[in-house]
């Protein structure tokens, strides 16, 4: 059963995403507070995908993700939002969120989204060889990076980014490219979302994320792997 953690404070909106997964073939697990959602994934380590709602009572769904990353960088993440709080789209990719969906949302709409992230995250490639383009080496089974022999903790967006990138070295991917092979044709999300992740990734990856000579910009187009 694929298990997906479901973290909101509010008991009829935790219990309509609740319902409408478990319509879906999920089998969900419920937090009310980040303490319990951190509890909970501890205790249920087969958990693939977390919903983390931005405002709760202790700590915020910020925090949460950024706990969750400094110990598994494996978990799809995606983040709840008000139709108000642009910049908490922004925030939540920064501290390592895959996504995001804005209040009021569709049951559809969540699921699709789940569904998409799930399929990222939910096995390991059947490939079980490398890409080595000195200083990198990504390894397509486990689905790690390494830069000097030492590794760089990805999500798994940022995997996927990786690995397109890589495979396609020294051509220049437009963002829409990024976004239907990385995302998916039905992503319902904003182009915007290519430009965040690469921003991160380029803090994770790049000698100096100001002066990028990995990931360039193709102004007014999309970026280039510069190998």
């Amino acid at each position: 059963m694929k298990k997906v953690l479901v973290l909101e404070d509010e008991d009829n909106i935790r219990s309509f995403v609740v319902i409408n997964l478990k319509r879906a073939g999920y089998e969900t697990i419920e937090a009310a507070s980040g303490e319990e959602a951190l509890e909970q994934l501890r205790r249920n380590q087969d958990i693939r995908v977390a919903i983390l709602d931005i405002m709760l009572p202790d700590m915020d769904g910020f925090e949460v993700c950024r706990r969750i990353r400094a110990s598994n960088s494996k978990v799809g993440i995606i983040m709840l939002t008000a139709r108000t709080q642009e910049m908490d789209k922004v925030t939540g990719f920064m501290t390592g969120a895959d996504d995001y969906v804005t209040k009021p949302f569709s049951p559809a709409e969540l699921t699709a989204r789940i569904d998409a992230l799930y399929r990222r995250v939910g096995g390991e490639s059947l490939d079980d060889g490398e890409i080595n383009q000195p200083p990198f080496s990504l390894n397509t089974r486990k689905r790690t990076l390494e830069k000097n022999g030492e590794p760089i903790k990805l999500t798994q967006v940022e995997y996927s980014i990786m690995k397109l990138f890589m495979d396609n070295p020294g051509k220049a991917l437009s963002r829409e490219e990024i976004w239907q092979t990385v995302w998916g044709e039905n992503y319902l999300g904003e182009l915007k979302i290519v430009d965040v992740n690469i921003r991160r990734l380029r803090v994770k990856i790049e000698d100096e994320a100001t002066n990028p000579t990995y990931i360039t910009t193709i102004w007014g187009f999309g970026y280039k792997w510069a190998f």
